[in-house]
């Protein structure tokens, strides 16, 4: 199966900047479009951004012009920088990649998620 995992998260003041970096390995047919979500204590899990193997992207409105995601394909990492960032930009962020397994089956794969804080 396909692993992910993150790194980067940390604690930082409002209007700091964080770089996230996610890495995929394992065997699969094809990754296809890769993204990060996070999820706050207490509330659902949200998208923050997606892009495809074409470059692609998709941001959340409320990080729109603050976040900006990209994937390196030779490695098969994707990376989601955060500047501007405020207090309720705090959660849990996870990656996530959409996978075509060897067998042709579609399934999600997440990262163990990595914690974003920001102090007001």
């Amino acid at each position: 199966q396909v692993q992910l995992v993150e790194s980067g998260g940390g604690l930082v003041q409002a209007g700091g900047s964080l770089r996230l970096s996610c890495a995929a390995s394992g065997i699969a047919f094809s990754i296809n479009a890769m993204g990060w979500y996070r999820q706050a204590p207490g509330k659902q899990r949200e998208l923050v951004a997606t892009i495809t193997s074409g470059g692609s992207t998709n941001y959340a409105e409320s990080v729109k012009g603050r976040f900006t995601i990209s994937r390196d394909n030779a490695k098969i990492t994707v990376y989601l920088q955060m500047n501007s960032l405020k207090p309720e930009d705090t959660a849990v962020y996870y990656c996530n990649a959409v996978i075509i397994a060897v067998n042709r089956y579609e399934y999600d794969a997440w990262g163990q998620g990595t914690q974003v804080t920001v102090s007001s």
